[in-house]
């Protein structure tokens, strides 16, 4: 039976909590944390990221996620929370239901990264390569 994405969505929030930007500042605080941008390269030239995140493209996640994948990111480790967030939190969702999915187990979503710059988290400037 096909998925609509709206039940894609409803079970990626089921499965992955929603934190706040003071939540997430605080597991920042504490260390050994991964926050991960999945949106794509010109939004984030356009508005920035959070200060330290990795950005990986929702389209390469599964790719860098992978420890086995020949494009495996060595930020990724299981044996660390991953904070991900993107422009409004429906990719953001997808993405960290799909790392649960892969054997992530702490596994966060931040929502909108305007949501995270509003609340006066730290942002840096990207620049295009």
């Amino acid at each position: 039976m096909a998925t609509s994405v709206k039940q894609m969505m409803e079970a990626a929030n089921a499965a992955v909590p929603r934190i706040t930007p003071v939540q997430a500042r605080e597991m920042i605080a504490k260390g050994n944390v991964l926050i991960l941008d999945v949106r794509d390269a010109p939004e984030l030239e356009k508005s920035g990221k959070v200060a330290g995140a990795v950005n990986v493209s929702r389209g390469m996640l599964e790719f860098r996620a992978d420890p086995d994948s020949p494009y495996h990111d060595k930020n990724f480790s299981k044996d660390k929370p991953v904070i991900v967030y993107c422009a409004s939190g429906g990719r953001s969702a997808l993405s960290g239901k799909v790392l649960k999915e892969m054997g992530y187990s702490e596994v966060y979503n931040l929502g909108a990264f305007k949501d995270w710059a509003e609340s006066g988290g730290p942002v840096e400037p990207v620049n295009s390569s």
